[in-house]
């Protein structure tokens, strides 16, 4: 692995012979400055939760709130692209201080075709281009299993799928990827390093990285199998105090876990007390050790700069850059060359937006296109036709029109006897990772739903299943949407058509779900009766805290819940007779629940 330096000189090389695009290079009188300097600056670049998204996101995932200046009202700009992140992170490096790229986890994972179908190989030789450092990993970097998350780090082909393209071999990644509180559960060890150490200007600095401990939550059983997952406070503090012991006193954590800003505008003001921002790495920033410098943090695609008081009261960054490369973080940094501490007043983080203005950065477009070509015989085959934009990511409701829609494929395609006898199919909103768009994105054309396009909105491929729950079990999978691990932050399952109930957000946990208005094809739902519900095999097993599901009985597998989609579209959909978007007529909300789910 290369030192920041060295890293940073190999990358000027690649600028000088025109490869990457824009790269600041320090002069000789501005290094020699440094020297004399009491104090050295670091900056730090961050990002997180990019999933895999090489090419500009399209719809509302391709977008960042700002205020304009002009107006002072909220808008939308388009933002984000691997070739737009590229360029804009080459020219924010610092000359003659050093610059760290870091990021807290879910680099790869529910990714678009273009890197999912190679197993997120283009994304980790992106992000090699990039000059990433190191990263966190994240819940996603899971989905394949803890085998593949160490493929990707050390390189070679994929067990089953092999190599892509003939007389090249994966490589894996040159950058560090951290898992501190990620551990096998028979040796009880990390299953990757807990902590990077680095020098800049001769002061050390380390970074610790970890993932939320509800991963096995959300992540399939198989990804997860033969892990344990620590307490995100417990394990940093543990290897911050392993790190002073060798005399590392400046600390960087980088956090899989992330929270709720008060405004979506990206430059929100949090307030020097954290005041603005709830979530669960409210009390996790409040208890790590005061040692950790500024905490780098992802996983609810949120924009923040704020900052949250140490256990000493003494207020200490805290960061996160939404996701899909749409912003990235800048943090300044000095670090007292005496003591080797990070000196905690000079902390300064801002947001950028990665606009789309910019020169693409040329390597990054290459791989794109080799990538593309590939991909293309399968990414470009259309699959259906829409007649406008079908929200799902895009959509802050309870209901998303995208959520019925795929709820309803899921139902129909598994309603026949022998393919499960579904009466029901609920989708989780977590798994709905995009919009369908109706502009077209290449040259398919407006209205045009590619196979691609399909993946994006679907990239887990998980398997769809069938169980039987009695109607009491039904209405306690209502209810643990709203109460239990859900209660503070409920997750909303999109349901089939026919199924219909009412949410009173003004309630208190499981009373929230008004018992007595559910209703399937009208009728009440019988306590004592027998209902055959479809849902992914990620949610049919508990998943996002509905063990309800993984009490159901009689389990049958049926296809993916991507073939699943494609079917449905290509059934009820044609150039002549576009698919229109759902009504969002299932779920009534009464009280202050306009934006959960």
């Amino acid at each position: 692995m290369l030192t920041v330096r060295s890293r940073r000189a190999a990358l000027a090389v690649a600028a000088a012979a025109g490869l990457l695009g824009t790269v600041v290079v320090p002069t000789a009188a501005q290094a020699a400055d440094a020297k004399r300097q009491k104090t050295v600056n670091l900056q730090v670049l961050a990002i997180n939760d990019f999933h895999g998204n090489l090419e500009p996101p399209a719809g509302s995932s391709g977008t960042i709130q700002e205020i304009d200046p002009a107006t002072g009202r909220p808008v939308s700009t388009p933002a984000g692209g691997i070739e737009y992140l590229a360029t804009a992170l080459r020219q924010a490096r610092i000359p003659a201080d050093d610059s760290i790229t870091v990021a807290a986890g879910d680099i790869v994972g529910a990714s678009p075709l273009t890197s999912a179908l190679f197993h997120d190989e283009p994304t980790i030789e992106a992000m090699d281009k990039l000059g990433l450092d190191v990263t966190a990993v994240g819940n996603h970097e899971f989905d394949e299993g803890a085998k593949e998350l160490l493929r990707l780090q050390n390189g070679g082909c994929h067990p089953v799928d092999g190599c892509y393209e003939k007389g090249r071999k994966f490589k894996g990644a040159n950058f560090n990827y951290l898992a501190a509180n990620v551990t096998d559960e028979k040796t009880g060890k990390p299953v990757l390093a807990p902590y990077w150490v680095t020098k800049s200007q001769g002061v050390k600095i380390g970074f610790i990285g970890a993932t939320l401990e509800g991963t096995p939550n959300i992540v399939t059983a198989e990804g997860v199998k033969g892990l344990k997952f620590g307490n995100e406070v417990a394990t940093i503090n543990k290897y911050a105090a392993e790190l002073k012991k060798q005399g590392v006193n400046s600390v960087v954590a980088l956090i899989h876990e992330g929270g709720l800003p008060a405004s979506s505008t990206y430059n929100y003001d949090c307030g020097t007390a954290g005041q603005g921002i709830s979530g669960p790495i409210v009390d996790i920033a409040k208890n790590l050790d005061p040692a950790i410098g500024a905490i780098v943090t992802g996983h609810t695609h949120n924009a923040y700069a704020c900052t949250i008081p140490d256990p000493q009261g003494v207020p200490r960054s805290v960061t996160s850059a939404a996701s899909f490369g749409r912003l990235y973080t800048e943090i300044d940094l000095k670090l007292d060359k005496t003591t080797g501490t990070i000196v905690r007043p000079s902390v300064k983080a801002e947001n950028h937006i990665v606009r789309r203005t910019v020169e693409k950065a040329p390597d990054m477009t290459a791989l794109i296109s080799r990538y593309s070509k590939l991909a293309a015989p399968i990414a470009d085959r259309p699959v259906g036709y829409i007649a406008s934009d079908i929200n799902g990511r895009g959509n802050s409701d309870p209901e998303k029109p995208l959520g019925d829609l795929i709820a309803d494929a899921q139902q129909e395609g598994l309603a026949p006897a022998d393919k499960g006898g579904a009466q029901i199919a609920f989708m989780n909103p977590g798994g709905i990772r995009s919009d369908l768009v109706y502009k077209a994105s290449g040259a398919e054309g407006d209205g045009v739903v590619t196979y691609g396009e399909a993946f994006t909105v679907q990239p887990f491929t998980n398997m769809m299943q069938v169980k039987t729950l009695t109607g009491a079990q039904l209405l306690q999978l209502l209810q643990q949407q709203v109460s239990g691990g859900n209660e503070a932050s409920p997750k909303i399952l999109q349901p089939s058509r026919g199924l219909a109930y009412t949410l009173d957000m003004r309630k208190k946990g499981a009373d929230r779900v008004l018992v007595d208005s559910v209703r399937l094809n009208g009728a009440p739902i019988d306590p004592a009766a027998s209902y055959r519900v479809a849902a992914n095999e990620f949610l049919a097993g508990g998943g996002d805290g509905f063990p309800a599901f993984a009490a159901g009985t009689d389990k049958l597998v049926g296809a993916s819940d991507l073939d699943v989609f494609a079917a449905y579209l290509g059934a009820h959909s044609s150039a002549a007779a576009p698919l229109q978007a759902p009504a969002q007529d299932r779920i009534k909300v009464i009280g202050p629940g306009g934006s959960i789910g």
